[in-house]
């Protein structure tokens, strides 16, 4: 249930709301009526979830500005900060501010990465209305508004798109062109270049990501992938609050390694088709051998080349090796089962939450 403190001057939605929509959109995951769509309120509930690992002092400054902004769209306004493994005072400033915001905060036992903190947030969102920012302070307040506009006048997913990586590196920008490029050529589905989490969500969408149950995620295929109508809106993102960024190049790889093996075969597809064409040129290597052999009477020497030849196709064996790992270690990871996050503690302004399915990640404490 979104409610409110009284610090925050919001108010406190009555219990049978709540019911009126679980009854509409049902009352199993497993057999949600996603045709079923809620009239559209000029003020809608909202849930903002806010993926923080190390973000202090970030969260000390956009918590009050986020939620004085937010009252320009609704009275039941949700910040809750996901700590994903957090080593600085993240729980202390997210404390401090219950009697005064609107503020519940997701502690996760460990660093699970972000694409599992977003899950958990989801899991644990509330509003009508979803909407996913950076704690860092990078996306900016005003391109909310054309969220918002968007999502009345339809709809179900809107998010935002870079104008432009001016402020990245060459090489990252190139890089992250040949993987959308490559990914959208082999995935099942189509990913929009340059999008990022920053998006608004409709609460069927979040239902939807809901019933999704894989272990290796890569969010922003998940959004692709459940549909929905979905709109671009373009925007730059701006300076951090304080400190830099943690997502790393190291990070950055992993995802993208996540991604060509969570929505494509292409990798498994290509070394098959080296392969054959390796086995067809072997077998007309040899038969050249063979004619040149009995017209000429003698072997041809040619043992460097040989040993060359072999020294190729056993590296293309370990790389292509490698790549069938990758997908037998993501196929391990899934029959494993394990809870994609663990909740080690949930502080909120309210008391009680609205009483929902259970979420694809499990409470530290039920574990």
């Amino acid at each position: 249930m979104v409610a409110q403190g009284t610090g925050a001057g919001i108010n406190v939605p009555d219990q049978p709301q709540w019911e009126q929509k679980r009854a509409l959109y049902g009352q199993s995951m497993h057999h949600i009526d996603f045709s079923a769509q809620l009239p559209r309120s000029e003020r809608p509930s909202v849930t903002c979830v806010l993926p923080a690992y190390n973000e202090a002092g970030s969260l000390r400054h956009l918590i009050p500005e986020l939620t004085e902004y937010l009252k320009k769209f609704s009275d039941q306004i949700e910040l809750l900060v996901v700590d994903d493994g957090s080593r600085d005072d993240t729980l202390a400033v997210v404390s401090a501010m219950l009697d005064h915001y609107p503020v519940t905060l997701l502690q996760l036992s460990r660093n699970f990465g972000k694409e599992a903190a977003l899950s958990a947030g989801l899991d644990h969102a509330d509003g009508d209305v979803v909407l996913l920012m950076d704690s860092d302070g990078q996306h900016p307040f005003e391109v909310v508004d054309q969220f918002f506009h968007h999502w009345h006048e339809g709809w179900d997913m809107v998010f935002g798109v870079h104008e432009n990586r001016s402020d990245e590196s060459r090489a990252k920008r190139y890089l992250t062109k040949l993987f959308y490029s490559l990914l959208s050529r082999s995935a099942e589905i189509e990913m929009q270049p340059d999008a990022g989490d920053f998006r608004l969500l409709d609460r069927r969408v979040v239902l939807a990501l809901r019933r999704l149950p894989e272990r290796s995620r890569m969010m922003k295929g998940l959004y692709s992938w459940v549909g929905f109508s979905s709109k671009a809106v373009p925007f730059q993102p701006i300076g951090r609050i304080t400190g830099s960024s943690h997502f790393g190049l190291s990070k950055l790889s992993a995802l993208a390694l996540t991604g060509f093996t969570s929505f494509s075969n292409a990798p498994l597809r290509m070394w098959m088709l080296i392969g054959a064409a390796t086995s067809v040129l072997s077998v007309l290597y040899a038969l050249i051998i063979v004619i040149r052999t009995l017209i000429f009477g003698s072997d041809i020497p040619g043992w460097p080349s040989i040993a060359a030849g072999i020294a190729f196709l056993g590296g293309m064996q370990l790389f292509s090796v490698g790549i069938l790992g990758e997908y037998i270690a993501r196929i391990f990871s899934e029959v494993k089962a394990r809870p994609l996050y663990l909740v080690s503690n949930e502080i909120s302004f309210r008391k009680q939450r609205r009483p929902e399915q259970q979420p694809a990640g499990e409470e530290a404490n039920d574990a």
